[in-house]
C-alpha cells in the first residue's frame, strides 16, 4: 500500500502524552504541512500558533476544561499545542480552510511517529475575554475565529486500534 494511503488509514488520536517535547525539526515539518493544505482561492486564511510554554499551555487547558465544564485535562498533557485560526473576514471558506489545516498537521505528525488529536472548543475560548486578550498578547486580531487545538506529543502507551468502519459510508451513484 502507498505510504501515504497507509498513514491516513493508521493515524489515530492520542489522548495520552509523554512530558518529552518533540524536536523542532519534526514540529517544522508538520508546520510545513499545515501551511501547504487546499486554501479556497489560495487565500491562506489561516494562522497557525504554536504553544510550549508550560504557562500558557495551563492557561489554554483550563479555558478549555472550563468550557467543557470539567476539571480534567482536555489537552492530555501533550507538549506542544498548535492553535488553528481562521480569519472569516478574509474568506468565507476560512473555518474549512482551517479544518484542512489541521487534517494536514495531524496527518505529518502521524508520518514523524509523533502523536497528535484533535480538541475541540477553540471557538469558544477565542469568543471569550481571555481569549481576546491571548490573540491580543499574541499580536494577532481579535476577529479571528478558534478552529481546533492540534495537541502534538509522543504516545505514552499504545495507539488505539482503528473502530471498524460504518457499512454504509460510501454511495455510490454511477
Amino acid at each position: 500500500m502507498n505510504e501515504t494511503i497507509q498513514t491516513l488509514i493508521s493515524r489515530r488520536s492520542i489522548r495520552k502524552y509523554k512530558a518529552e517535547q518533540i524536536p523542532e525539526s519534526d514540529l517544522q515539518q508538520i508546520l510545513e504541512a499545515g501551511m501547504y493544505a487546499a486554501s479556497g482561492m489560495g487565500i491562506q486564511p489561516v494562522t497557525m500558533v504554536v504553544v510550549q510554554d508550560k504557562e500558557t499551555i495551563a492557561k489554554l487547558t483550563a479555558m478549555n476544561a472550563k468550557i467543557m465544564g470539567t476539571d480534567s485535562d482536555p489537552m492530555y498533557g501533550a507538549p506542544t499545542i498548535v492553535v488553528v485560526l481562521a480569519d472569516m473576514e478574509k474568506s468565507a471558506n476560512a473555518w474549512s480552510d482551517g479544518c484542512l489545516v489541521m487534517g494536514n498537521l495531524m496527518n505529518a505528525a502521524a508520518s514523524l511517529g509523533i502523536g497528535s488529536c484533535w480538541i475541540n472548543r477553540a471557538k469558544e475560548e477565542f469568543e471569550s475575554a481571555e481569549g481576546k486578550a491571548l490573540l491580543r498578547q499574541w499580536n494577532l486580531p481579535e476577529h479571528l475565529v478558534g478552529v481546533g487545538h492540534c495537541i502534538l506529543g509522543y504516545a505514552d502507551g499504545p495507539v488505539p486500534a482503528a473502530k471498524p468502519r460504518k457499512a454504509d459510508f460510501v454511495t455510490y451513484v454511477r
